[in-house]
């Protein structure tokens, strides 16, 4: 039986009820998927949106239809998430145009002045805030310094959860080659992240 902080056991606390077990969730997936997030959103459209939007936006779309959700698999919560955040993209993209949002489009989060608002997914201070965005930082400026190959091969290993093969499959490439290939880019990111650290 898989123990109740597992992906599966907290997506069974959150269908019980359990609000606590949806923020670990969050805790768990967000720092991966606003990675995603960042390069899904490319340069263009990084100067017109906010990851940390982008990221909310598709945990509270993933909390109303947590029902659609079947776990398959330990990557296929990310998945789904993934897609998710596609959705979100392309409706944030439509949006963006217009001068100001129609009222029904907006989301309304709780405020003093707005008591019966959704809760916000993300409830840490705002030093909290800061630390997480210093450290997505951090991590982006090491994956963009990566060779392409290198940084989609990190993407879909370690943030998406894809296994070799199915990298592999992705990639047009034999499942030796991306393992090598894998391999060679997690060593040169640590090297970046090395000397990031380095006084």
């Amino acid at each position: 039986m898989l123990p109740p902080t597992s992906t599966f056991g907290l997506l069974d606390r959150v269908r019980e009820g359990d609000e606590e077990a949806f923020s670990l969730l969050f805790r768990k997936y967000s720092p991966r998927l606003a990675v995603l997030i960042h390069y899904k959103l490319g340069p263009e459209m990084r100067s017109r949106l906010e990851v940390e939007d982008i990221l909310q936006e598709t945990f509270f779309a993933a909390h109303r239809r947590l029902e659609q959700f079947t776990y398959r698999s330990p990557g296929s919560f990310m998945s789904w998430l993934a897609r998710i955040a596609d959705h979100v993209i392309v409706d944030a993209a439509r949006f963006h145009g217009r001068q100001k949002r129609q009222p029904e489009e907006m989301l309304s989060l709780r405020t003093e002045s707005n008591p019966r608002g959704a809760e916000g997914v993300n409830s840490l201070t705002p030093s909290r805030i800061l630390v997480r965005r210093e450290r997505l930082q951090q991590v982006l400026e090491a994956l963009d310094a990566l060779p392409e190959d290198y940084r989609r091969v990190i993407l879909l290993a370690r943030v998406m959860g894809l296994s070799t093969q199915e990298i592999a499959e992705q990639m047009g490439r034999p499942r030796e080659n991306v393992a090598v290939l894998l391999h060679r880019a997690v060593g040169r990111l640590r090297q970046l992240a090395h000397k990031s650290e380095a006084p």
